[in-house]
């Protein structure tokens, strides 16, 4: 796996532990699922675009790391996830400390493929 782009690996880097552990995780198992995604900050974030379109986004949180499928139609789509998790129309609540299976982030740029 290569490195981010220069602003996305200073993201990183002024990350607090343990969020910047459970982020790179997290971008590792995206980057997986998503080989050919081109790393970029929108809207104060990582995010991880493929052919134009934003298919998802990492943030770090005091309490959380979020992530952002950039639809409020794909959580819509999971109601257990948000129930395990926490979080908003918009986002899931990841604990800072365990970051979001691969499995889980793989169903969740599925869904966002699918939209379009």
């Amino acid at each position: 796996m290569s490195a981010p782009p220069r602003a996305v690996a200073a993201y990183y880097k002024a990350l607090p532990s343990p969020q910047r552990e459970t982020m790179l995780a997290m971008r590792e198992r995206i980057l997986s699922v998503i080989p050919d995604a081109v790393e970029c900050i929108k809207y104060q974030m990582p995010t991880f675009v493929v052919e134009g379109v934003p298919l998802c986004g990492i943030m770090a949180h005091k309490r959380h790391v979020g992530y952002y499928p950039y639809s409020g139609r794909v959580l819509a789509q999971f109601p257990e996830l948000i129930e395990k998790y926490g979080g908003t129309k918009a986002a899931l609540h990841v604990p800072v400390d365990k970051p979001l299976p691969k499995a889980t982030i793989a169903k969740l740029i599925r869904a966002r493929r699918a939209l379009g």
